[in-house]
Order: structure tokens, then sequence, then C-alpha cells
């Protein structure tokens, strides 16, 4: 039973266009006791947790490492595709991100703030094609890329809190 839904941020705002290309994904994540969080979406499933030292019971990769893997797949990928669109020859590519962040600011202590204060994505690509064309490939790539710009650019995130009542005897409102 859901008591309360409390919207925590503003309406979705416009400004950007609508196309038959846009959809929505909906991954969900449970938590029951402990930290550990099973994640799932369609048929695809993962699970993620803290360690031992932030809490949790390391039964699985931190937030962090999901985070770092979508935007290393999707730039390898976008950038792989795109090299084989303009018919380059990509032999190896290697995407590095390595992310700074201030773990006393994770625990709500120090004035900065817990989201990264620096990432570096790292493209190492073995090739024989000009170098030239294949840095243009990169920058058209991540210019596309929608993990790559979901990290770099500002967006509109609206958390929405939904609270249901586990007390005996307590009325739905």
């Amino acid at each position: 039973l859901r008591d309360k839904s409390i919207p925590v941020g503003g309406p979705l705002s416009g400004g950007y266009s609508t196309s038959a290309c846009q959809r929505t994904y909906a991954t969900t994540g449970e938590i029951g006791s402990g930290l550990t969080c099973r994640v799932t979406q369609g048929r695809f499933a993962a699970i993620t947790d803290l360690s031992a030292a932030m809490g949790g019971g390391a039964e699985g990769p931190s937030p962090g490492f999901f985070a770092r893997t979508a935007i290393i797949g999707c730039v390898g990928i976008g950038v792989k595709m795109l090299a084989v669109r303009e018919g380059l020859v990509v032999d190896h590519l290697t995407v590095t991100v390595e992310t700074s962040f201030d773990d006393a600011a994770l625990m709500g202590l120090g004035m900065n703030s817990a989201g990264p204060l620096h990432t570096r994505v790292i493209i190492d690509i073995d090739s024989q094609d000009d170098p030239a064309r294949i840095a243009d490939v990169v920058n058209r790539a991540l210019s596309h890329d929608p993990w790559f710009l979901a990290l770099r650019d500002a967006q509109f995130v609206e958390p929405v809190v939904n609270v249901a009542s586990t007390a005996q005897g307590v009325d739905a409102a």
C-alpha cells in the first residue's frame, strides 16, 4: 500500500523535441536488510553493494563501478561503431575512467560535493589509420554518446519519493 508520494523536484521541463526514436528505460533496484541492492531491467540483473568498511556486505561491485562501466562501454562501443562506419580500422581500443571523489563528502562531512570532483576518460586506440581522422571520429562519437554526455553536461534529474507505511494500525491518507 502506497501511503504518500512526495515529489522532490519540479515538473519535467520542455525545451527539447520529441521524436519516434525517444524512449524511457526503467531500471529498478531493491534493498532489503543490509545495503546489497538487486537491480533488474527486463531479463538482465546485477547486484551492487558497498565494502564492509562502508557498511556493506561486499556482495557485488559498488554503484560507482557500474556508473564507470556504463561510460566505458558506451564510449568504447560508440567510438568503434563510428570508426567502422567511417571505414577506419581500430585494431584495439581501451577506455579507462578515472574518477576522483572526496570520500568524507559521501558521509556529509566537509564542504565538497559528494559527486565526482574530477573525471578523466582516457581512450587508447591502436590503428594504422591517420591519427587526425581517428581523433575526429572520437570527438564526433563523444558528442553523441549518452553516458559521456550525462556525465559531462548538467541535466534535469527528477527525484520522486513514494513512502509506504509498514507500521501496524496506520491508516493511509
